[in-house]
């Protein structure tokens, strides 16, 4: 028969030698400092829920994913609740066949023209602009309608980016 042996707790004898993975397995965990957001017009078009409830001059949020809808949806938000983009204008396509390359031409040239007639020069520095479009499918039932919309890059709204005139 063996005699038992109280056991004494195991102390680690190279605590420094599992550093440098513990170190590398945080890292997976961090989260890497945001760098400025850039949007196209594929961010976002006329077939994002909620979007079609944004009027000219209104802020609203970047579409977020809603269990209750099942589906990524926007909202309204005022300006000064930080918002993440505010509408500033809406233009209307000639009719005819889809073709997306067009409409993205038409209306990053067009909503570009607002921007530099809104925010001129420095005014605009700090901002960017991005067109919200219809899709094939809202095209074929009659959609012409393209949203321009002004964001900060670097962060959210404060306030509303449109000039008082």
């Amino acid at each position: 028969m063996t005699a038992v042996r109280p056991v004494a707790p195991r102390r680690w004898s190279r605590p420094l030698a599992l550093l440098p993975g513990v170190l590398a397995l945080g890292t997976l965990f961090v989260v890497p400092p945001g760098g400025a957001v850039v949007k196209d017009d594929t961010f976002m078009t006329a077939q994002t829920t909620g979007i079609l409830n944004i009027e000219a001059g209104e802020c609203f949020d970047d579409p977020v994913y809603s269990p209750a809808a099942g589906e990524k949806i926007v909202l309204y938000k005022p300006c000064p609740e930080r918002a993440d983009n505010q509408a500033y204008g809406f233009l209307h396509a000639a009719d005819g066949p889809w073709d997306r390359a067009g409409l993205a031409a038409f209306a990053w040239k067009k909503c570009e023209q607002g921007f530099t007639h809104y925010w001129p020069g420095e005014a605009g520095s700090g901002l960017d602009y991005y067109p919200i479009m219809p899709t094939a499918e809202t095209w074929a039932d009659g959609d012409r309608d393209v949203m321009c919309a002004v964001y900060n890059p670097h962060g959210k709204l404060t306030r509303s980016l449109l000039p008082l005139r």
